[in-house]
């Protein structure tokens, strides 16, 4: 029996994703998916590519995430399970592209710039 292991990452979050036949149990960081995303859209989130594929009784997944927030875990594991559902099986990747899984969310939070209060913020301009 062979595992695949991909890596997903989205803002700061890096999830390492371990996929392999069974019957659809997908543990996060040793948790049941339920357990640890407690929101239905979260939950919905990384189920997303099990779905495009229509494989969501096929394959065992087990996720290490780690970094940044619910919703960008949530986005990581999300493509961490395309990447490894396209390494079982190539024909699965028009599906999860068309639905716009396999791309890398790049958008990251911009830094703080000195002699600001935030990244854009700039101090009250007073003309007179």
């Amino acid at each position: 029996m062979q595992i695949i292991n991909a890596i997903g990452r989205r803002k700061t979050s890096i999830a390492r994703v371990y996929v392999k036949p069974g019957k659809g149990d997908i543990k996060v960081n040793n948790r049941d998916l339920k357990e640890y995303f407690l929101s239905e859209i979260h939950q919905t989130l990384v189920k997303q590519g099990l779905v495009a594929v229509k494989a969501e009784g096929a394959y065992d997944v087990t996720v290490n995430v780690e970094g940044g927030g619910i919703k960008g875990q949530a986005e990581a594991v999300r493509l961490g399970i395309a990447r490894a559902l396209v390494e079982f099986n190539a024909e699965n990747k028009p599906a999860l592209r068309k639905e716009g899984l396999m791309t890398r969310d790049s958008r990251m939070v911009e830094r703080k710039k000195p002699g600001r209060r935030k990244a854009r913020r700039r101090f009250q301009f007073s003309k007179r």
